[in-house]
């Protein structure tokens, strides 16, 4: 009996300094990977090392660091400067390749490097792309109409060109912003996605410029960029400087308009299409496409709202067809001019009879790309213009 005793509390003796052992062991395998991760967090913020980008569809995505540096063009745009705002919120480092220079609003307290140059500008392009991280081309001519192809072309395609070689040239991964515009219609019960067979839209100067912009970015993609595709609808929202989208606020409020537009379009809050991009930007999903669109309705319904919002009178219908040829007609013939085409022109008349519903439920599953609520878009854009001296105070 005593020898089975003995035998027991040597047993417990050694399961114990066993467990010491054990214990001092997993301890130091935690403090050294304690170190190892502080000193690879100090040389990543020194520098030293960096995160790995993807060189092909076979290695692993990996999240970009808060240091990254990311280049913006566009960043006096709506789209552009929401972007800046939400990279900053993100922590990452910010350069703006824009025609403003750092004095401009759009830019006041905001931690960016503005880089005074033109998209066109080829030299000036890669010696910014060369000083970042990852290029979000947001920069763009917009003009809703038959003319100004010139221009239009020289800056969508060529400037887009310039940009999409230069990054390819330098390894440096990007975001092209294009358009619903360039993507099939689809029908009013039945949204468009990125993959809806088809065509349908009007071939005006914007359309044409756009999709001249995607195949330039495709060629260099063929050639080897790193790049994904991103297709917003009819952006609100605030930070809208120029104004670009929120000058329909503007122009409703100023007059009574009897009629709308026949059709319809997918209105969403910049900020909501800004996320969605940051969140492509940091997962680094490339060779992608997404819609980020938002809430489908008629311009009958966007107008009545913005009047209402505005405390003015609402349309009271839509321009029919045959409404449509006089007015484009004569706005074609005795409101343009080769230099002025009016913004009631047969172009825009054609495209906003059209349905531009979309499907964002490939960047809703894929990124968490969230849809705000349209009363709260509105309120926002509404109050932000009114602030800024835009619009009259209500």
């Amino acid at each position: 009996m005593k020898l089975l005793l003995d035998q027991k509390d040597n047993f417990k003796a050694k399961t114990k300094i066993l467990r010491r052992r054990t214990t001092q062991k997993i301890t130091g395998i935690a403090f050294v990977a304690v170190d190892i991760n502080v000193k690879l967090t100090l040389f990543f913020n020194a520098g030293i090392l960096r995160t790995p980008r993807l060189i092909g569809k076979n290695l692993l995505q990996t999240n970009m660091t808060i240091q990254s540096k990311i280049l913006v063009t566009g960043g006096s745009g709506l789209l552009g400067n929401n972007l800046l705002r939400a990279f900053l919120n993100a922590g990452n480092r910010i350069a703006t390749l824009s025609r403003q220079d750092a004095s401009a609003s759009c830019y006041n307290a905001l931690d960016v490097e503005v880089i005074q140059a033109d998209i066109t500008d080829a030299a000036a392009v890669e010696k910014a792309i060369a000083s970042c991280d990852c290029v979000v081309h947001s920069a763009a001519h917009i003009h809703i109409g038959w003319t100004q192809r010139d221009e239009a072309m020289r800056i969508n395609e060529q400037g887009t060109l310039n940009i999409a070689q230069a990054a390819n040239r330098l390894g440096k991964p990007m975001v092209h912003v294009s358009t619903v515009n360039v993507l099939a219609i689809g029908q009013q019960e039945e949204p468009a996605d990125e993959n809806t067979p088809g065509d349908g839209q009007i071939p005006l100067t914007y359309v044409l410029s756009k999709r001249a912009a995607e195949n330039a970015v495709k060629q260099e993609a063929a050639k080897g960029l790193q790049t994904t595709f991103v297709y917003p609808g009819f952006m609100l929202g605030p930070w809208d400087w120029k104004p670009s989208s929120g000058r329909m606020i503007v122009e409703l409020s100023k007059r009574w308009v009897p009629m709308a537009p026949a059709g319809g379009c997918s209105v969403c809050d910049a900020r909501d299409v800004a996320a969605g991009i940051v969140s492509i930007v940091q997962r680094q999903i490339w060779g992608e496409r997404f819609v980020l669109a938002g809430n489908n309705m008629t311009y009958f319904d966007l107008w009545r709202n913005i009047k209402q919002k505005l405390g003015k009178r609402p349309p009271l219908t839509i321009l029919r067809k045959p409404g449509r040829l006089v007015v484009g007609g004569f706005s074609d013939r005795f409101l343009s001019s080769a230099s002025q085409e009016s913004e009631t022109n047969s172009a825009a008349i054609a495209i906003a009879s059209q349905f531009h519903y979309y499907s964002s439920a490939h960047a809703q599953t894929k990124l968490g790309y969230k849809i705000r609520d349209f009363q709260a878009t509105l309120d926002d854009s509404i109050h932000w213009l009114t602030e800024h001296g835009l619009l009259k105070k209500l």
